[in-house]
């Protein structure tokens, strides 16, 4: 037999893991409907009924009315709604510039090989087991300028009205939601630099080269796509800081920490302005969506310019 012969039999026979001889390899297509409807009911459907809702007058009892872009011409000249805008631009700023460094230090440290580590990471990784709604009310209690830590520890430098302050109280929410979060991204740093190749840092140690040094030029140009999917996630993340924010401040001392999604909700179900609420979440979602594909842009474009480079 020849190997032309040879190959017709082989393609002529049918596979019996694909059922079929077109050489057609994986799950067929149809195993993705179950997850393709769960997705359209429980999110496409939601995010289109927001869309209407944004442009109706609505109390969410009496019958809704037509608004067209009226919604849309009060939130965006609201002095409100701005003011929440550029306290939730804050904190997603603050909020990279305290986690970041903190996160990749400490993912770099657990990720070596030792015991004390591995007790460490277990110590770091304890906030990720906690729901916001505790840790506010813990935060809550700590803070307090009469029952709180300057009263544990009877420190003066400790009585201070942290959540009371308009000038302090979004860096304390920022300094919190830091210590919440910290953990996941450390995990993300740690499992990045698991996968740096030793021989790297062997054949830096043999030119000479210190920790420092094999710090800036081997680990972190190895981990700059964990550092853009920590980012991603930190940034868009911000942008749904609802539950440790309401319970922490509830949005005070006045406007001081009234971010975009606890304005939506007291705007929603304080105000009974469903139709303005809704509007600030269909803002919250193309401004996620935009930051989320911004920097998987970059992140295509840097990876395409290095290679070619290479």
């Amino acid at each position: 037999m020849t190997v032309t012969a040879a190959r017709d039999a082989k393609a002529s026979v049918p596979d019996s893991d694909t059922g079929a001889a077109t050489g057609r390899t994986g799950p067929h297509p149809i195993m993705a409907v179950p997850a393709l409807a769960f997705f359209g009911v429980f999110a496409l459907v939601p995010l289109v009924g927001v869309v209407v809702l944004s442009f109706v007058h609505w109390d969410g009892i009496s019958a809704m009315t037509w608004a067209g872009f009226d919604n849309w011409g009060e939130v965006l000249t609201d002095p409100t709604t701005l003011r929440a805008v550029w306290l939730s631009v804050q904190v997603m700023v603050f909020s990279w510039l305290v986690q970041t460094p903190i996160s990749l230090l400490l993912g770099v440290l657990i990720a070596g090989r030792g015991r004390y580590r591995a007790v460490l990471g277990v110590l770091y990784f304890l906030p990720m087991l906690l729901s916001s709604a505790a840790i506010a009310i813990s935060f809550k209690a700590l803070l307090d300028p009469n029952f709180g830590m300057s009263l544990a520890f009877n420190a003066q430098v400790l009585a201070q009205d942290w959540l009371g302050d308009p000038s302090l109280a979004l860096y304390v929410v920022v300094f919190v939601i830091a210590w919440q979060f910290v953990p996941f991204h450390t995990l993300l740093y740690q499992a990045g630099v698991r996968q740096i190749p030793a021989s790297l840092y062997e054949a830096a140690q043999l030119d000479g080269a210190g920790r420092i040094r094999q710090f800036f030029h081997i680990t972190l140009p190895q981990l700059r796509y964990t550092i853009i999917t920590s980012s991603t996630l930190m940034l868009v993340g911000s942008l749904t800081y609802f539950d440790l924010v309401f319970v922490l401040t509830g949005g005070g001392p006045g406007e001081a920490t009234r971010m975009l999604p606890l304005d939506m909700y007291l705007t929603g179900f304080s105000s009974n302005e469903m139709g303005k609420a809704s509007t600030l979440a269909v803002l919250l979602v193309v401004t996620g969506l935009a930051l989320a594909l911004g920097l998987s842009r970059w992140a295509n474009f840097r990876r395409g310019s290095q290679l070619e480079g290479a």
